[in-house]
């Protein structure tokens, strides 16, 4: 749908907000910036900085809704005959390859982590999105999948993957941290990657696999049609 004069000028303002705050954060630290501050450096007013965010810390955290629903999405998308561990690895490492933000791979990754850290408000909240993704991916899981309320799986192999990419995302953003460039990092990165989703694979196997797309007529040759999703766990 084509946007409108009026939500072009809401969504360029509210960037525009979320900029010159990112810009004072990374200048003097999350914690030593006001929201004032931002009002009068974005020549708003602070009520228009609350009209657009809640507080201060959805500043800093402004692409938040699409950070905790990239999980869900990487399911939903997930090519015919892929499990959910394929799905996941096939994403981390095309975000490898592009140095994707989603993984926090992107340049200027270890700035953001060290205002993050800077500051417990900001620790806080980066964990609660992280309970947030993981939360909105089991129940992706569980709502596509047709779990019973009871099963713990969607649980598990969410909490499961989500751990795996966040350390793989640490584990680069330590080593660029420490000083090294991308072109070293990138093949041990990539080293660590197989490994983390064979282990998980070997574990979750086909669990979530996509059904393969249906053959014309939809018969499988001995008169049964193809069957709904695969829910094994794995060997």
């Amino acid at each position: 749908m084509e946007e409108g004069l009026r939500e072009r000028k809401k969504r360029e303002t509210r960037q525009r907000i979320a900029d010159v705050a990112m810009g004072l954060f990374m200048a003097k630290g999350f914690d030593h910036v006001t929201v004032a501050e931002v009002a009068r450096a974005a020549d708003v007013s602070v009520n228009t900085v609350f009209n657009y965010f809640g507080t201060k810390e959805d500043l800093f955290a402004d692409r938040q809704e699409v950070a905790v629903d990239l999980p869900a999405r990487v399911l939903r998308e997930r090519e015919p005959g892929e499990s959910v561990v394929r799905a996941f690895r096939r994403d981390f490492l095309d975000a490898v390859a592009g140095r994707d933000w989603r993984y926090g791979l992107n340049q200027g990754a270890d700035v953001f982590a060290g205002i993050v850290a800077a500051s417990p408000a900001l620790v806080a909240r980066m964990r609660e999105m992280q309970e947030q993704r993981e939360e909105a991916l089991a129940r992706a899981l569980a709502d596509e999948l047709d779990t019973a309320p009871e099963d713990l799986s969607p649980r598990l192999v969410a909490a499961q993957v989500l751990a795996a990419t966040r350390l793989l995302g640490a584990y680069a953003l330590g080593r660029v941290t420490a000083g090294e460039d991308w072109a070293s990092v990138e093949p041990g990165l990539r080293a660590q990657a197989e490994r983390a989703f064979d282990l998980l694979e070997s574990g979750l196997g086909d669990y979530g696999r996509r059904a393969p797309a249906e053959a014309s007529g939809g018969d499988d040759g001995d008169g049964d049609p193809e069957g709904d999703e695969q829910q094994s766990e794995g060997e």
